[in-house]
């Protein structure tokens, strides 16, 4: 493990010259590629998402949710999205395509609801007509006593497998770093990693469907903030990466009813600079394939796909806010991860990243969307 974060901070070094003495021609370890800004003008942006008519969808923090069409940023935000609790971390959230949306035109949000209780992060789906969002069913709300006070550590990223079940990740919430911590509470939605029918209902091979007083849609728990999450194609395995405190972001290969041990191990320690504990290990919760310490901040997270960027193909791209990066990883048929290599830095805060049609497409959330393509 030492060894590659050697190697990656080496690597960093290096890359950072490089990109200064090329400009947006960018010459990475194994191949040249092209960097050009295709959108500006939007704010504070979150998540975005394509149309098959080649439209992207992109929501923005605040609460708006635009379309982008023949890269231009249409001025009028879509209608009737859901308000937001826009406090701190909170607000519009992530946007994904049900995976036979041509066929019955869902668009999944995830968002943070405000109550009287406090406010968590909910799920709707909705259709888009006439640049409104129509037919609005909630899927997801967590139970009244679920609302907390504050405004951090939301999550939320939606992935689906390929039998349409629904994945998303909430947030710890931004409570203490005691064993107390909501995530290691299965009677709890927060910090966890959850799994419903894309309709909302819960399935019934769920790990804690039957344990009493637990929240059903757990699929993960002793997750502290996860910001990433996509399947791996043609593997059906589920990858996630998470913010740790001061240190300890991680990449988890996310299984069944594991435990991935917030606050009870890990590698950060808390923002004062006093330990959280004295443990990075134990039986019977999950280990990262990678840590990244100090931390990154890590956002969303994308696999490469067709033959455009051939020698990346199945790799892993994990995007940053603090470090503004997007990194390579590479991750072996035992599921370690072999290298890393930056391969993209500077030019603002990384909120999400997609491999469309076999190009890479980079969302800034200071408002910006960049296309990398090959040389």
């Amino acid at each position: 493990m030492r060894f590659i974060c050697l190697l990656f901070f080496l690597n960093c070094y290096f890359s950072l010259k490089v990109f200064s003495q090329t400009g947006e021609i960018i010459r990475s370890e194994e191949l040249s590629f092209r960097r050009e800004v295709m959108v500006e003008g939007l704010k504070d942006a979150w998540a975005m998402a394509r149309l098959p008519d080649g439209r992207i969808l992109v929501t923005e923090k605040a609460g708006q949710l635009r379309v982008i069409e023949n890269n231009q940023l249409l001025p009028q935000p879509v209608a009737n999205v859901p308000e937001v609790d826009k406090r701190g971390q909170g607000g519009l959230l992530d946007v994904e395509l049900h995976p036979d949306y041509a066929s019955n035109g869902w668009i999944y949000l995830a968002f943070s609801q405000k109550t009287e209780k406090g406010s968590n992060t909910n799920l709707i789906r909705a259709r888009l007509k006439d640049n409104a969002l129509v037919d609005l069913v909630t899927i997801f709300a967590p139970p009244m006593e679920d609302y907390t006070q504050g405004g951090n550590h939301y999550g939320c990223r939606i992935d689906f497998d390929q039998d349409n079940y629904l994945y998303f990740g909430i947030g710890d919430r931004g409570g203490k770093a005691t064993p107390e911590n909501l995530a290691q509470r299965l009677d709890h939605v927060a910090g966890k990693i959850h799994r419903i029918h894309d309709d909302g209902r819960i399935p019934v091979d769920n790990p804690f469907v039957k344990t009493e007083g637990a929240r059903p849609s757990i699929w993960t728990y002793g997750n502290r903030n996860p910001q990433g999450l996509r399947f791996q194609p043609g593997t059906g395995l589920l990858w996630e990466t998470e913010h740790g405190p001061r240190g300890g972001d991680e990449l988890n290969l996310i299984k069944k009813g594991a435990n991935y041990g917030w606050p009870i191990i890990t590698y950060g320690i808390n923002y004062s600079g006093t330990p959280i504990t004295d443990i990075t290990e134990k039986e019977g919760m999950e280990q990262p394939a990678i840590n990244w310490t100090p931390s990154i901040a890590v956002s969303a997270i994308d696999f490469v796909t067709g033959d455009l960027f051939g020698k990346w193909k199945g790799n892993l791209l994990v995007s940053s806010l603090a470090h503004q990066k997007v990194i390579r990883v590479v991750i072996d048929g035992s599921h370690k991860v072999t290298h890393q290599e930056i391969i993209l830095q500077g030019g603002g805060r990384i909120r999400d990243i997609h491999c469309w049609d076999g190009l890479i497409y980079v969302l800034y959330a200071e408002g910006k969307i960049i296309k990398l393509s090959p040389e």
